[in-house]
């Protein structure tokens, strides 16, 4: 009898489909020769600091450094704490019966570096011998299924992606739990962490609001000319924008001298624009957040659910490619949607176009665990509308990524009246291709008016100038971050590290995974060191104090990522490299602990007042240099020394603890960078708000 393990049960029944396996029992299946289980993810993790005997948070205990790791059953966070998973533990007690049955066991997990992991994990902490061969395939077809089944290797050939998996694994908890209990320590608030993603993204999300906070606008100028061409005039900026008044005032007059503008250069050519590739979950959150407002956890809980109804494909992807065998599916995906009332338009285009369909987004070399997100044929029916908006993303998609290439023909037009030059952009579209099916298609840069009559003139031609103006602009700050703009910043991050190597490791991959990047945010969140302001992200101002502390930290730096994956890199090449890595991260991981120690400690220098908590009318109130809280360990009173621009004084603050209010503090600021004046207010449950000097003013809270 032999053994067979797949990463979820879904994977396990279309391998048992394939294979003929038909008995179902309670957690496997049995058939033709095998036992086939699964697994529901990570089911075997590596152990809780707890599992080590060490449950108080002490500066005394860190750093932890097991030696060596244990591993346990998947734990779950209750209100007590971390308990095991009850599901996760009676997997492993069928998995661990399944494989005392067998003589030897075929790991199906997912193909690629997690997937190795999920099942080493459990076969390590089983204690299990026997021998293991490796399935590794990109796609779920009957065909792949079959060819990979037909070609199975040794499960030792992949034992340096797994050291590369362990040592990702265990780094991840040597910097996340020592780093994350140092804070907690030093602050004295249990609700702190620090992570080699969630860091970095919180730096993200601070610098950009601070960068946006301290913009001032500068103003800049640019001379502008109104030229004849055929019918229209048209209206052309200087290639130059000029900071400097004056400047800018002396090429207008001088323009003025100028009573017709010369055809520098012109420039044909065609622009080949190919659809755009298929969904991965992370393009498909910023499109949903783009088009729907839906939050990046929102929309892979949908795409989750649609994938269980069997609608479309495994949503947790980081590729946009499919495979060929994938492909010769695709027309009659096409063609399922004819009967669809929302697209039914579009696949009969797509079908009449009698044209061979486009490959762009076919290459087996560029998938690993799982392909590109398609809908799978089968009839959606009773969506909600957001379920209906996410499935429509992804059919939308399959089609337009299988249409023709838009071709455009782009003429640039150089003008200039003596030394100062001018550009003009005229895109026409010879062949719509995909952009027909909805109309959809990147802004190419258009001259105003389609750049009327541009088509006749030739170098050498004189346009008359039939006006001049000096427009004033001021330059735009960055845009706050949103779900869609963190989504793509945290996963093209690694283009401005200065290492090379580490550069080039997470150069097409960034900081997390696809699967992991919206629970990022939601940490995030849960953690209160952002809040979300409309469709923004922004930090909180507990967040803002951590991002002070951390800022220069190394853990803070998405070059520390890109220096792991270049570590783990080597690793798969050569084994030998893991032990290096993991001595370079236990040294690494010490100096961070240190270095929170030692910068918290100084940030947190108190001083005990004899005022009585306004909240829980127990404890004392203790100011500290950043934050003042109340010293009771059950109460949750914060008040952050920072607030809304303006810092508190202590005798502000000791006033406003002594009569539960403060007097008139002047220069707060709002959100929307409004200055305002207000008292600080405690109600009768402790809760401050605003109280303004005029008189009818709702109170902010």
């Amino acid at each position: 009898m032999i053994a067979i393990i797949t990463e979820k049960p879904s994977v396990g029944q279309d391998i048992a489909r394939v294979l003929n396996i038909t008995e179902k029992k309670n957690g496997y299946m049995q058939g033709n020769g095998y036992m086939l289980t699964w697994a529901f993810g990570h089911l075997v993790t590596p152990a809780y600091p707890e599992d080590y005997g060490v449950k108080n948070y002490s500066l005394a205990s860190l750093p932890l450094l097991p030696d060596p790791f244990k591993l346990v059953p998947r734990k779950t966070k209750t209100k007590k704490g971390y308990r095991t998973d009850g599901a996760a533990k009676k997997q492993l007690d069928v998995i661990k019966f399944v494989f005392s049955k067998c003589d030897s066991i075929i790991n199906c997990c997912d193909a690629g570096r997690e997937g190795e992991l999920i099942f080493r994990y459990i076969y390590n902490y089983l204690g299990c011998k026997k021998p293991f061969s490796r399935l590794w395939i990109s796609s779920l077809t009957d065909s792949a299924i079959k060819e990979g089944f037909g070609r199975l290797e040794d499960g030792s050939r992949y034992d340096s992606l797994y050291m590369a998996a362990e040592a990702r694994s265990r780094a991840d908890w040597l910097m996340g739990v020592n780093a994350s209990r140092a804070l907690c320590i030093c602050s004295g608030d249990r609700n702190n962490s620090l992570g080699r993603v969630q860091t970095p993204a919180l730096a993200m999300v601070c610098k950009r609001y601070i960068e946006v906070r301290n913009f001032k606008p500068e103003p800049y100028w640019q001379p502008v000319i109104n030229v004849q061409t055929g019918e229209q005039p048209l209206y052309v900026n200087t290639a130059a924008q000029y900071a400097n008044k004056e400047e800018a005032e002396g090429i207008y007059k001088l323009l003025k001298t100028f009573p017709a503008a010369k055809v520098e250069r012109i420039d044909k050519k065609g622009h080949n624009l190919q659809p755009p590739l298929l969904h991965d979950l992370t393009s498909l959150q910023k499109e949903a957040n783009k088009r729907f407002a839906l939050t990046a956890g929102a929309t892979l809980d949908i795409a989750q659910k649609l994938y269980e109804a069997k609608l479309v494909s495994y949503p947790r992807t980081g590729s946009r490619y499919i495979p060929k065998d994938v492909f010769e599916k695709i027309p009659a995906l096409i063609d399922s949607l004819k009967e669809d009332p929302d697209y039914k338009n579009q696949a009969k285009q797509l079908s009449a176009m009698k044209m061979k369909l486009n490959t762009n987004t076919v290459d087996d070399g560029k998938i690993t665990d799982h392909h590109a997100l398609i809908i799978t044929g089968n009839k959606p029916s009773k969506l909600t509308a957001d379920e209906k908006k996410i499935y429509g993303l992804i059919a939308q998609r399959m089609l337009e990524a299988f249409a023709g290439m838009c071709r455009k023909s782009v003429l640039d037009i150089r003008l200039a009246c003596d030394g100062i030059k001018f550009n003009i952009r005229q895109v026409s579209v010879e062949d719509k291709g995909w952009t027909s099916l909805f109309g959809t298609g990147p802004d190419d840069g258009e001259a105003p008016g389609n750049g009327i009559g541009l088509s006749s003139i030739k170098e050498g031609d004189y346009l008359h100038i039939l006006g001049h103006n000096l427009v004033e602009k001021k330059t735009k700050p960055k845009a706050l971050y949103n779900d869609s703009s963190l989504l793509d910043a945290m996963q093209t991050c690694g283009k401005d590290i200065r290492d090379e190597d580490a550069r080039k490791a997470i150069r097409d991959a960034g900081i997390g995974t696809p699967a992991t990047r919206a629970a990022i945010i939601e940490t995030l969140l849960d953690r209160g060191y952002i809040e979300r302001d409309k469709k923004n992200i922004i930090p909180t101002g507990k967040g803002l104090e951590l991002y002070k502390v951390i800022r220069l930290m190394r853990i803070a730096d998405v070059e520390m990522t890109g220096g792991w994956e270049n570590g783990l890199a080597k690793i798969e090449r050569s084994p030998d490299y893991y032990d290096s890595f993991i001595g370079g991260i236990q040294v690494h991981t010490k100096q961070v602990v240190d270095e929170i120690t030692s910068v918290v400690k100084a940030e947190n220098t108190n001083m005990e007042t004899p005022y009585v908590c306004p909240r829980c009318r127990l404890g004392k109130i203790t100011l500290y240099n950043k934050v003042i809280k109340c010293n009771y360990s059950k109460c949750n009173l914060t008040l952050y020394r920072e607030l809304c621009g303006e810092k508190l004084t202590d005798k502000q603050l000791k006033e406003l603890f002594k009569t539960g209010r403060s007097s008139l503090i002047k220069g707060f600021n709002s959100k929307k960078g409004k200055a305002f004046d207000a008292c600080i207010v405690f109600d009768s449950i402790g809760n401050f708000h605003f109280e303004f000097p005029e008189k009818g003013k709702p109170a902010e809270k």
